[in-house]
């Protein structure tokens, strides 16, 4: 029996919080397929790396985000037949968070905010579906994992936390009750001892990133309005 010829890329999902939007960083494509659509950065596995290998070599070499330190986990693998009209190809997508990240070095690479790109007709590949998926695991993690926090500076208070909350998830939150929550959450805000104005208003606690992974009691999404 023959063995199936196939190609496997590496496509990167990275979101950040930009101008108080939650954003996604993509490649504008020059060339065919889908030329002048916008796509995920990625590309082909090199037959001597591994999987996260590639996902680092194509965090610098395509996303222009060399030595930029991220939250960077494997998303889904994506394999039907027809994804991409060149060949069968598999893609492993990877989810990359982090707080205010800069400017791609790319020209071809632009921060564009999540709720514009999906109201786009002119997505490559299955790109769309990828980044619906990312944008979604965020957003569930939110719930269960201290994952919000790579979001935020290296120390932050309880209302720029709120906000990644708000923007991520796209509905606004109760402060107070928010404020209960977080600090009552086993391990998830350690308090640094210092305060801030940065907020407006009154000094404002500081805190960073407990060791905890998982947040118990877990912080739900509220139900969207009927």
């Amino acid at each position: 029996m023959s063995v199936p010829r196939l190609a496997v890329t590496v496509d990167l999902v990275v979101l950040t919080v930009r101008e108080q939007r939650l954003s996604a960083l993509m490649w504008r494509r020059d060339r065919a397929p889908y030329a002048g659509a916008w796509s995920l950065p990625g590309g082909f596995i090199q037959l001597d790396e591994d999987l996260p290998a590639a996902a680092s070599r194509l965090m610098a070499d395509r996303a222009g985000l060399a030595g930029v330190p991220l939250h960077l986990e494997q998303l889904a693998t994506y394999g039907y037949p027809d994804r991409d009209p060149r060949q069968r190809v598999v893609s492993v997508a990877y989810l990359g968070l982090a707080p205010d990240l800069p400017a791609s070095s790319r020209a071809q690479v632009l921060w564009t905010a999540v709720d514009d790109l999906v109201h786009r007709d002119t997505a490559a590949f299955d790109h769309r579906r990828i980044l619906g998926d990312g944008v979604e695991r965020a957003r569930a993690k939110l719930e269960y994992t201290s994952l919000a926090a790579a979001f935020c500076p290296p120390e932050f208070t309880v209302a720029e936390l709120r906000r990644v909350y708000e923007i991520v998830w796209g509905t606004a939150l109760d402060p107070r009750n928010f404020h209960r929550k977080v600090t009552g959450a086993d391990g998830f805000l350690v308090p640094t001892g210092r305060t801030t104005t940065r907020d407006g208003g009154r000094p404002a606690r500081l805190y960073t990133r407990g060791g905890a992974e998982h947040l118990r009691p877990p912080m739900l999404r509220p139900a969207p309005a009927r």
